[in-house]
């Protein structure tokens, strides 16, 4: 038998040799980094939608934390000049993408690398979105209205819970720039059903002096823009408006479950789902350029009927049973 023979017959007696051991060897799986970039404060309870949402959509497609995913969460604390820093912080934990949440976020996102891709929850921004059906770039996600914002669906809801009502006013941060498009459909929606609607700014965070302007212009209820400030300080704001008995409505089911009137958005738990999927097709390959931008089709209004009795505001019938949820 010649050296090369006896050479392969060891080399094959080994391999059966340790077959066994390898049979009975675990599989590494792999490890999956999904950057989370939010404009927002981080959430008081780990059951918070904000945390359980997206980890959900995720697990039903095979992504269990502390398994096969690490979900890197970053929060601005509704300090929008932090994002830029934290989108760093993405990048250098080496996320295989970032899911950006509003604008703000998005963009950050997009400019703190060139290879990571992005998915982004928010408004249409032709800024960092070139088109819908092809975003081209790396960037893609889901917008949260299906044209501009939910602004001026909301004055059409608030305005069915106070019909009697007239003047509204309109709680805006001193951010002109993100909150334009809103304040554009909410006074359109307004001049439609003969409201007449005027803005207060909040300045310097001072939400009581803010409320003491309103009150001497007697509005009848109140729009409250959608911003990640007033998401962070949204007890203060539920307060005041509590204490100046003004029917208010928000953007998100967190500021209802906390003791405001009414909310109306997308659907945060469908949301996240689409989210995942996309999070899903590009952690297998999928190129973001090429998955068009997909628009919201379900969206939830949440009815705070406890609070709307301790104003003595009697909600009509016909707008409770447009509620997907009364939060007795």
């Amino acid at each position: 038998m010649n050296n090369g023979r006896r050479a392969w017959i060891a080399s094959t007696a080994g391999a059966i040799i340790a077959m066994p051991h390898l049979a009975g060897a675990q599989v590494v799986e792999r490890i999956y980094r999904v950057g989370v970039l939010r404009a927002t404060a981080p959430p008081l309870s780990p059951t918070d939608v904000q945390v359980v949402a997206l980890a959900n959509g995720l697990r039903e497609l095979g992504y269990v934390e502390g398994r096969n995913l690490v979900l890197e969460r970053r929060y601005a604390g509704g300090e929008l000049e932090r994002l830029p820093a934290l989108a760093r912080e993405l990048v250098l934990a080496r996320v295989d993408v970032i899911v950006a949440v509003g604008g703000p976020a998005t963009r950050a996102a997009s400019e703190a690398t060139p290879a990571v891709p992005v998915v982004m929850f928010g408004n249409f921004d032709p800024v960092v979105v070139g088109s819908l059906a092809r975003p081209g770039g790396r960037i893609t996600g889901v917008l949260i209205a299906p044209d501009g914002t939910l602004a001026g669906k909301r004055v059409e809801l608030l305005k069915a819970a106070v019909p009697q009502a007239t003047r509204f006013a309109y709680l805006s941060p001193p951010d002109e720039a993100t909150i334009r498009l809103q304040w554009d459909e909410t006074r359109k929606a307004a001049a439609i059903l003969g409201i007449e609607i005027s803005k207060v700014e909040v300045r310097n965070g001072d939400f009581a002096s803010a409320f003491v302007e309103m009150e001497a212009r007697k509005p009848g209820a109140l729009v409250v823009a959608s911003h990640a400030s007033f998401l962070r300080d949204r007890k203060a704001i539920i307060e005041l408006a509590a204490r100046h008995r003004l029917p208010a409505i928000y953007e998100w089911r967190d500021q209802v479950e906390d003791g405001g009137l009414m909310a109306y958005s997308t659907s945060i738990f469908v949301m996240n789902q689409r989210i995942a999927s996309y999070v899903d097709r590009i952690i297998k390959g999928a190129k973001p350029g090429d998955m068009p931008v997909e628009r919201p089709t379900r969206f939830e209004l949440v009815v705070n009927l406890k609070t709307a009795r301790a104003m003595g505001l009697t909600l009509p019938q016909s707008l409770l049973l447009r509620a997907d949820e009364v939060i007795e």
